[in-house]
């Protein structure tokens, strides 16, 4: 986008009793100035925050204190984040029995940690929603909004019933799988050391069929972010609900397994879905040289740590990862917030305003220059009015867009139990 702007905004909204002034003077040139908080009228949801296995129970990663975690609340309320999904992500193991038991064991510890947040530590603070109108309802009350998303389909194992006690727990989303394919789907970086072959099931499975069926019939949001090509588009096609890419970038502006294609997005436009744009700066920028470095340091800080794998939940605030990084940054800059908004720029053009968000993937790797914890959201409103884009047009983007998709998935729900019923 590259409509010139030659005003000045001065924007007074009330929002559940709560005033907010925005301001901010653009001049000819499109160059924003003194910018503070034009997006505080709207409400802004990110799409993926991730949490550690201790969420909730040292001090560190209390998320009602400042901590050195990417997002928690004082950063939220600082930055004018008000909401996010926070993520019960179990990484892929051998599957086996008791590595299924294990996984569930894992997700549930986390399931555990939000409600604790919400329903114990800190309600005045921030509220569960589990429905579109719920994120409305609490936003207006003047608190920060938590949902919950799944990311990996591996901690329902083989067994479908799964799919809704973790609803029942809160769950609105589920990715299918993660990095290794699992019992789902294919995943679009197979694991070589679990013996991944490139593809497994040439897409999705016969159970992730009866995976995404399930999900549509409980309103809960198909994620086809992680996975194949293959099972990405067999997904879209099979979901009788729009489906979603809680967190992924474009591979036309950078070349990596992880990005969608123009042809997957225009597919998942098709059917009404979203792709909600990452901060993640190798999905960004596409840098060898600096994916090489960070994968040689992972690999380094797991076998220090005697780990199987790195796990930025659970080695990423280590010192030496941290001092590690901070080199690889100085020979290899990271992505900055404005190539990060160019991914959103080239999404729009592909889907249309109406299918494309954002999201940030903090505290699992993502962050830019420029939008690196939640404390810095404001610079994301920042850089898309520079470039033009409505008041209209960001409040599509930072959460009016998903809530729509979230709706017709509760739509499509209640239709297919009413059929049911009959």
């Amino acid at each position: 986008m590259s409509r010139p702007i030659f005003l000045i905004i001065a924007v007074l909204a009330v929002l559940g009793g709560v005033a907010w002034l925005a301001f901010e003077l653009v001049d000819e040139a499109g160059e924003t100035r003194g910018f503070s908080r034009v997006h505080g009228p709207v409400l802004t949801l990110d799409t993926h925050v991730d949490i550690p296995p201790t969420y909730t129970t040292l001090p560190e990663v209390d998320p009602g204190l400042e901590t050195r975690l990417q997002v928690d609340l004082p950063k939220m309320e600082r930055g004018g984040l008000d909401a996010a999904f926070f993520i019960v992500y179990v990484g892929q193991t051998a599957r086996t029995e008791d590595n299924y038991a294990a996984a569930k064991e894992a997700a549930l510890v986390k399931f555990n940690a939000i409600h604790a947040m919400t329903d114990a530590l800190y309600p005045s603070r921030i509220g569960l929603a589990s429905t579109p109108a719920d994120v409305v309802d609490i936003h207006g009350s003047g608190r920060k909004v938590a949902m919950i998303g799944i990311e990996n389909g591996y901690v329902i194992g083989k067994d479908l019933s799964l799919v809704e006690e973790y609803y029942d727990r809160g769950a609105r989303y589920m990715t299918l799988a993660h990095v290794g394919h699992n019992d789902i789907a294919d995943s679009s970086m197979p694991r070589i050391d679990l013996g991944d072959a490139p593809a497994e099931h040439g897409g999705l499975s016969d159970f992730g069929r009866d995976v995404v069926k399930e999900m549509n019939r409980l309103g809960m949001m198909v994620d086809i972010s992680h996975i194949s090509h293959d099972a990405m588009m067999q997904a879209v096609e099979l979901s009788e609900a729009p489906a979603i890419a809680s967190h992924s970038a474009t591979t036309a502006l950078a070349d990596h397994p992880r990005n969608l294609t123009d042809d997957q997005m225009r597919a998942l436009a098709a059917k009404g879905g979203i792709a909600q744009i990452v901060a993640f700066s190798t999905y960004v920028k596409a840098d060898p040289g600096r994916t090489a470095a960070g994968m040689a340091l992972r690999n380094r800080i797991a076998q220090e740590q005697g780990a199987p794998r790195f796990s930025y939940l659970a080695h990423g605030k280590l010192p030496e990862f941290r001092e590690g990084m901070a080199e690889i940054n100085r020979l290899y800059p990271r992505a900055t917030l404005a190539q990060f908004v160019d991914h959103i720029d080239h999404a729009v053009k592909v889907m249309g305003i109406d299918y494309v968000g954002i999201s940030s993937d903090f505290d699992g790797g993502g962050g830019v220059v420029g939008w690196d914890d939640a404390s810095e959201t404001g610079n994301v409103t920042a850089e898309l009015l520079k470039r033009g884009y409505t008041y209209e047009e960001i409040e599509k983007l930072w959460s009016g867009n998903f809530l729509r998709v979230w709706a017709e998935v509760d739509a499509v729900a209640a239709r297919l139990q009413g059929n049911a019923a009959n």
